[in-house]
């Protein structure tokens, strides 16, 4: 398999960026551990880490446009819950367990790479049928299950004994 093909592959694409998102969040980490703690050394290269990974990922991994801002909230928003996880193994693994901050921190990068990979795919870059490039697909996702919630069934379909689905009597 050539390189043009393996970098078809977003799954690759993501590992690629990843990687590299990865070694800078984890290398901010390790220089803020010098002056701070490990929790705030988390915060801030969190802070430095969504600002490259954004960029990345949109032009990149998942190749999309559109509304930028409404990318990059959904982005923020995968990388809370992210934080959120980390946070809480982070100090377990250190506290509780005993590790080195540097090796919890390995650790945890291991869960929250595959929340954010399924986050990012179907959250912050998911585009609605079609691939379209702007709205936001889980917005219109919403609305349209509203719409199809408020129509009637069509004729003939499976709902037994609904008076709109059942056919005109002979």
């Amino acid at each position: 398999m050539n390189i043009r093909a393996l970098l078809a592959r977003e799954q690759v694409r993501f590992l690629i960026v990843g990687g590299i998102n990865t070694a800078v969040g984890y290398g901010f980490f390790a220089l803020f551990l010098l002056f701070s703690g490990y929790l705030a050394s988390l915060y801030l290269s969190y802070a430095v880490a969504v600002s490259v990974a954004f960029v990345l990922h949109r032009r990149f991994t998942f190749r999309v446009s559109g509304n930028v801002a409404v990318d990059f909230v959904r982005f923020v928003g995968v990388y809370v819950i992210s934080l959120a996880i980390n946070t809480a193994v982070l100090p377990l693994l250190v506290e509780v367990v005993g590790l080195h901050a540097l090796v919890a921190q390995a650790i945890a990068l291991v869960i929250t790479t595959v929340i954010s990979y399924v986050g990012h795919k179907w959250f912050s870059f998911r585009r609605g049928v079609g691939g379209g490039s702007s709205g936001s697909s889980v917005a219109g996702s919403l609305a349209d299950g509203a719409t199809a919630a408020a129509s009637p069934p069509p004729q003939g379909s499976p709902l037994p004994n609904h008076p709109e689905t059942q056919p005109p009597p002979p």
